[in-house]
């Protein structure tokens, strides 16, 4: 078990990291982050207004000059407000910053290929595509995603907001009272283009290319004042296509443990994905005094998309039974329709006192439709035509007051409510018939979730030494589902006290030691709260009678009224020291006791729809489980450390992780989609010659096992993302940049292991990744 590190021993690894990323840097260019401080954040944000005393104190401190003799022909910028580095810094809760240059460094056309280069975070799916984004390698739901530090609804991915309308993008390792404690792994929020910061006005166009589809990108970004009081706009628009190709081979091995004959069933083809898409948010802001202002905030997205397959099988399923088709072929669209407007006033209620209004509306319009058709032989063996109509609409409330005391001491408390209803239908046809199982469970939705909240905070300094901050939060959440026969009504609330604590050595020191102990959770989803099953379709309920046995393989799906949130209990420490020139080094520890752990299981249940037991997968709470690891960061110019170097700016990260779940034999009983780490290691250096900065990085994450419950294994790939960029400047406002994500591509392979007491049936799905380039030109008008 890891141990917490002493100063020292932070120091010894920190070195070696930052060694083995100087011989990398001397050797050749392998990735790219860059180390000096990135432009800031302003205090005309719309958080400034409400900042912790520390870290307001450090928007009022200018950027630091740069070290470098720049090109003539780049245009030099002059920010008033905090280096991200020296955001992080003041900060008493952990916070890691990444500032629109980060952003921007490779020109990744998604924003889960931005994030995959962050400290301890990782992406499902494969390499070169983003995916499914988790902190700490702990999926399904541990990790909060907030956009404007509010929730999205079911349906929105973050791979549809492109990085263009991004501003920054913040990383907080533990639950703060004002962002919510619905964060065991941690709280990633990305924000959107905030209020005018300077005057804007850009133009982008690209296109990328993936196994010789072609896929353009085009976006515009504009800032201006509305008037000279100080009122201001902002508007970002983006509009892209995405068109993926995959193969898609399988096989399903089934061996009798008793000695009988193996059976193997084989599967090919292919498939293909279409989306177009079109993101615009916007922000108006008036000024109504000093400190005081209203705004208005609307976010559009809109995603379309097409998909087909073909699919071929062969073999012998396990059970023995015959196939029920030997071809198949499927055809989908999406569309998928989101607009909110929130609103902000700031008002002053003394010299020392804020109060922060926020109100917002939403809606989201879901609709799918997948028609599927079955062959045996040549000959059409069945059809199935799925179309499900969704509607979400929600509303938030949120009220902030913060008062600034003496010695920058600052109080924080604040009021939150939160509505979300979802209307679905659905029209789910067998051979031109309502399918029969479906009579009754129902096949409509109507259901709802009402969220309070009410928190309070402190935060204050003593001494030159030390900052503290305290917080409490409560948080009730209820959830009804008025389902056809499966009626939900589940209610749960938790406290959450949080404390953190940062020390500094001497007051001029650039080293500090941060330390936090927290309680967080993770509530049901409404999905796994719903208990009306899902028949499998490859072993249907026939028309004239109950539903048969199933395959484990093939279980039925339903969902759990009875589940209870799960609680952890949380500690970090962290030690980080502060370059002169820019970067940083830090060694962070976290440790995580979950309580009621909720896993989906596979069992075989006695159920109503069917006249012998089937598999069933069911989430449950199964128990308790800890995770821990160890989180190295470092970022640095390498003539900080070696004298006559290049200034190449080096950034690396390693993240080593380890948990254990109760009830699930060792030694794979770790969390669910959790690997054992991530390195990623990256350079970018600008030319003096020529107007040319060239980036290079690598991503890497181990394969392994993971025993997810007592009869399954999943078993996922090393994961190797290897990137590039080229940058060159035409003239002071034009640039064209070239980039290559998932250079030498790895095959894709995942297997699951699923053992019962006389079979262990085993599945590998093989699937290859391509290389992603884009050409990208940059144009401010």
């Amino acid at each position: 078990m890891l141990s917490h590190p002493e100063p020292s021993s932070s120091r010894f690894a920190l070195r070696g990291l930052c060694l083995s990323l100087s011989l990398m840097g001397c050797t050749h260019l392998v990735l790219a982050q860059e180390a000096a401080p990135a432009p800031a954040t302003t205090a005309s944000s719309p958080r400034a207004a409400t900042m912790p005393a520390a870290e307001r104190k450090a928007t009022e401190k200018p950027a630091a000059p740069a070290t470098e003799t720049r090109q003539t022909l780049e245009k030099v910028e002059i920010s008033g407000g905090p280096s991200d580095d020296a955001t992080r810094r003041a900060s008493s809760a952990a916070k890691i910053v990444i500032s629109r240059e980060e952003i921007e460094k490779f020109g990744d056309s998604s924003l889960g290929e931005v994030m995959k280069r962050l400290p301890g975070v990782t992406t499902g799916g494969r390499p070169g595509r983003g995916g499914d984004i988790r902190m700490r390698g702990m999926g399904g739901g541990f990790t909060q995603i907030l956009v404007n530090g509010e929730r999205m609804p079911p349906g929105f991915s973050l791979d549809q907001l492109p990085p263009e309308q991004v501003e920054r993008i913040e990383i907080m390792r533990a639950p703060t009272a004002e962002y919510g404690a619905r964060a065991i792994a941690g709280t990633i929020n990305v924000v959107l283009r905030e209020a005018y910061q300077r005057k804007v006005n850009d133009v982008r166009a690209g296109l990328t290319v993936e196994r010789s589809h072609v896929n353009p990108n085009v976006s515009w970004q504009r800032n201006d004042k509305l008037d000279n009081a100080g009122s201001s706009y902002n508007l970002a628009l983006n509009a892209m296509q995405m068109k993926h190709e995959d193969d898609q081979n399988g096989r399903t091995v089934s061996e009798d443990l008793h000695g009988g004959p193996a059976r193997v069933l084989s599967s090919s083809g292919s498939s293909s994905d279409d989306r177009k898409m079109l993101n615009a948010n916007g922000r108006v802001q008036w000024r109504l005094g000093e400190g005081e202002s209203f705004a208005l905030q609307p976010f559009l997205s809109v995603n379309k998309g097409s998909s087909s397959s073909q699919q071929r099988q062969s073999g012998e399923r396990s059970d023995g039974r015959p196939l029920p088709y030997d071809s198949a072929q499927t055809e989908g669209r999406t569309e998928f329709k989101m607009l909110r407007l929130n609103t902000q006033l700031q008002k002053k209620l003394d010299p020392d006192t804020r109060l922060d209004l926020r109100a917002g509306l939403g809606r989201a319009l879901m609709d799918s439709r997948t028609l599927r058709q079955e062959f045996l032989g040549g000959v059409g063996s069945r059809t199935q035509d799925d179309t499900v109509n969704g509607h979400d609409r929600n509303w938030s409330l949120m009220a902030k007051v913060a008062r600034q005391l003496e010695n920058d001491h600052s109080l924080v408390g604040g009021l939150e409510a939160e509505n979300q209803t979802r209307q679905q239908t659905r029209l789910s046809l067998q051979n031109g018939l309502p399918r029969p199982e479906l009579a009754d469970f129902g096949d409509n939705l109507s259901a709802s979730v009402r969220r309070f909240a009410a928190y309070g905070q402190d935060e204050w300094s003593v001494g030159p030494h030390w900052s503290f901050y305290a917080g409490l939060r409560w948080e009730g959440i209820e959830t009804k589902s008025d389902a056809a026969n499966y009626a939900v009504s589940n209610k749960s609330s938790v406290w959450t006290p949080l404390l953190h604590a940062v020390w500094k050595p001497d007051e001029k020191s650039r080293n500090q030691v941060r330390m936090s102990l927290t309680r967080s959770y993770r509530s049901p989803q409404l999905q796994d709260l719903i208990a009306r099953p899902s028949i499998n379709s490859d072993y249907p309920c026939p028309a004239d009678g109950a539903c048969g046995p199933n395959a484990v393989q093939y279980p039925d799906r339903s969902g759990n009224p009875d589940l209870r949130p799960e609680m952890a209990t949380g500690l970090e420490i962290a030690f980080e020291r502060y370059l002169a020139k820019g970067g940083l080094l830090s060694a962070n520890v976290f440790y995580r006791h979950i309580n009621d752990l909720i896993r989906t299981e596979t069992r075989l249940e006695t159920v109503s729809w069917a006249s012998v037991p089937r598999w069933v997968a069911r989430p449950q709470n199964i128990g308790k489980a800890r995770t821990f690891g160890l989180e190295l960061e470092a970022k640095f110019r390498l003539d900080e450390f070696v004298d006559d170097a290049l200034p190449l700016n080096l950034r690396g990260n390693l993240s080593l992780f380890s948990s254990s779940v109760d009830g699930i034999p060792g030694p794979n009983n770790r969390l669910d989609a959790q690997p054992k780490g991530t390195v990623n290691i990256g350079v970018d250096y600008k030319l003096r010659s020529l107007p040319l900065t060239l980036a290079a990085g690598l991503n890497w994450t181990p394969g392994g096992t993971i025993q997810q419950t007592l009869i399954q294994q999943s078993v996922t790939p090393v994961k190797r993302v290897i990137d590039a960029s080229a940058t060159w400047a035409i003239d002071r406002d034009t640039q064209l940049r070239l980039s290559a994500s998932n250079l030498a591509p790895l095959d894709y392979n995942t297997s699951s292991i699923i053992t019962t007491a006389d079979k262990r049936i085993t599945t590998d799905s093989l699937g290859r990744s391509f290389t992603v380039w884009q050409l990208r030109w940059e144009r401010k008008l």
